[in-house]
């Protein structure tokens, strides 16, 4: 067991693709904590462990991980990048005493970095500024550490947090300097890094000698041992055997004994006998424990502050599958099973909200990528279901409704900046700043009501041929405006059930572009391509060419398709309108009406 003066704690946080998860792997590796073939096997983003993770390229969920260095130990948490999954960085940053902010060279601070450095510097957190990718040919070395200073100073809440120490590096080589070198590619290792963990980071501040004390910030489960609630032990020494009180966020208290301790060495849990304050712990045997409660000693409990977590922004209609296909491909496809595993989801998921809604839910979270994220899950796991179109969360501040808005950072070359800030203009965004960084490319700053951001990067990404960067950030919240207008054409819609054929489809292709290949089974009321005008129009996929006894050069000829669109889970969320439902199977994405009967369609449509 470590003493507390002996141990560290530190977050990396950054803005996405900045690189937190590549810098965690070089100070992995770095420490000897694998053996020399466990570091080959584990040759990139070892702490990105999900599928998903490794298929997006992003961090999803914070992982906690340690390391030893001389005498020391080091916990280190990895965190999300993504605004969408700050609830993650939120919860986690309790667990530590420092965090290493990590600035791209050529990017500089982004919106993500903005709002992690904030939740950091509120807590009282020590900074260490890593300034990564200095190999890169269009870093501004100088300019960055102008605008991390600047950051600061709009953040810093006292003196001190505005006197950090600044180190470069190249996490993807692990390579890390205390001053710039003249010469990026000369050898260097992560020694810098470590020792600024052990000299600037401070040791935890906390009370060894009093009864056991432990906020739960996180948890994980196998099919072994059950649930582990994981946190940093904030008071007295925890040890397995002992009788605790899991006090719970409305004053219910639940006796129970720890079952055993475990402990972090690199990517594995080890069990220890005891474990003091300042560590990060695993402890089983709590079945009831949930984020945010405190485990305190039996004899003298008393409870932690709660995290407290910002508010959901959008929120959309989850509920069983009601289509002509139901029950075909997936597993669990009734409103129970759904329900039974959004509760499992809540426990680990803290950013997350559900509420029952008919024989369905609603479930709120972050931004879509946080609900296609727990959609696209939930799919891989057998789950068959359908979902209707994001809303905005909104609130009523003073007698008035209010919705979220975001400030939206868009960089894109000049030619384009005309096609973007058209676009921005129909959907009610107010420009706030324009500026040319050093490259020429145009940066632009807009606050924008968080339900016009639905289906706005798919927008952009065609206007600008795939060039524009674009990020969000929560920025509180405005009376809620009028309705937007419609940025999206008609649908295509089949009125006949059956199987599409390529002689059809070759018809259909005249009036739009199709999401269906032939082959595709499909139902009257699915949408199976975009109008070229703004009405909806129904439409038979499935006739096919009648025979006859009459032959010609022209009609016996091969029929020549365009490639159909196949629309990913967040383009199929994004298409969607408010009479319009995604129905989402482990094999197939479907988009439909809300009413499949056309004559129910026009009745809604009036009211």
């Amino acid at each position: 067991m470590k003493d507390a003066q002996h141990i560290r704690n530190i977050a990396i946080i950054a803005h996405v693709d900045h690189g937190k998860t590549t810098m965690v792997d070089g100070l992995l590796k770095q420490s000897n904590t694998f053996r020399d073939n466990q570091a080959e096997m584990n040759q990139e983003l070892i702490m990105d462990s999900g599928d998903q993770e490794h298929e997006r390229g992003i961090t999803i969920t914070a992982k906690q991980t340690s390391i030893y260095h001389d005498d020391y130990k080091i916990n280190i948490i990895d965190t999300p990048g993504h605004a969408d999954f700050s609830g993650e960085v939120e919860r986690t940053l309790n667990m530590a005493d420092g965090v290493l902010l990590i600035v791209d060279a050529q990017e500089g601070p982004m919106p993500q970095t903005k709002f992690v450095l904030s939740k950091a510097l509120e807590l009282g957190l020590k900074p260490v500024v890593v300034i990564n990718k200095i190999d890169k040919p269009s870093r501004r070395i100088d300019e960055v550490l102008d605008e991390v200073a600047d950051l600061f100073l709009e953040l810093a809440i006292s003196d001190d947090q505005l006197h950090y120490p600044v180190y470069y590096a190249i996490g993807r080589d692990g390579k890390a300097w205390k001053e710039m070198p003249d010469n990026p590619s000369e050898h260097a290792d992560l020694s810098p890094i470590f020792d600024s963990i052990v000299s600037d980071i401070p040791a935890p501040t906390v009370d060894e000698s009093g009864a056991f004390q432990l906020l739960v910030t996180s948890l994980q489960y196998d099919s072994f041992l059950g649930k582990y609630a994981i946190g940093r032990v904030t008071r007295g020494m925890v040890k397995k055997g002992l009788a605790v009180t899991l006090m719970k966020r409305d004053d219910v208290r639940i006796n129970g004994r720890i079952d055993k301790v475990f402990g972090y060495r690199g990517l594995n849990r080890e069990e220890i006998e005891q474990a003091g304050a300042g560590d990060i712990v695993a402890l089983t045997g709590i079945a009831d424990a949930h984020i945010g409660d405190t485990i305190a000693d039996k004899e003298n409990p008393e409870a932690l502050p709660t995290i407290d977590i910002e508010a959901p922004t959008l929120s959309m209609y989850l509920g069983p599958n009601t289509s002509p296909l139901k029950g075909k491909e997936g597993e669990f496809n009734t409103s129970r099973q759904i329900g039974d595993r959004l509760n499992r989801e809540l426990e680990t998921n803290v950013s997350l909200r559900v509420v029952e809604n008919g024989i369905g839910f609603t479930v709120s979270g972050r931004g879509e990528l946080h609900l296609s994220v727990l959609i696209e899950t939930m799919r891989r796991e057998g789950y068959e279901f359908e979902v209707g179109r994001p809303q905005v969360v909104t609130t009523e501040i003073d007698g008035v409704v209010q919705e979220p808005v975001e400030e939206l950072l868009i960089e894109v070359g000049p030619e384009f900046v005309g096609a973007v800030s058209q676009e921005l203009g129909a959907r009610r965004a107010e420009m706030r700043g324009q500026e040319q960084t050093s490259s020429g490319t145009a940066c632009m700053t807009y606050i924008i009501p968080t339900r016009a951001l639905i289906g706005l990067r798919n927008l952009l990404l065609t206007a600008t041929k795939g060039t524009v960067i674009m990020n969000s950030l929560p920025h509180g919240y405005q009376p809620m405006s009028g309705k937007l207008p419609q940025t999206r054409n008609g649908v295509l819609i089949s009125f006949e059930a059956g199987t599409t054929t390529p002689y059809a489809l070759q018809a259909a292709e005249a009036r739009g572009e199709l999401y269906v290949g032939p082959g595709t089974t499909v139902y009257p009321g699915m949408i199976i391509g975009l109008n070229r005008r703004s009405e909806d129009m129904e439409i038979n996929v499935c006739k096919a060419k009648h025979l006859t006894n009459m032959r010609s050069s022209s009609s016996d000829g091969v029929v020549q398709l365009t490639p159909y669109t196949d629309l990913s889970l967040e383009q199929c969320i994004d298409f969607i309108e408010d009479d319009e439902l995604l129905e989402v199977t482990p094999k197939s994405l479907r988009l439909r009406k809300r009413y499949l009967d056309p004559n129910e369609r026009k009745r809604a449509s009036k009211k």
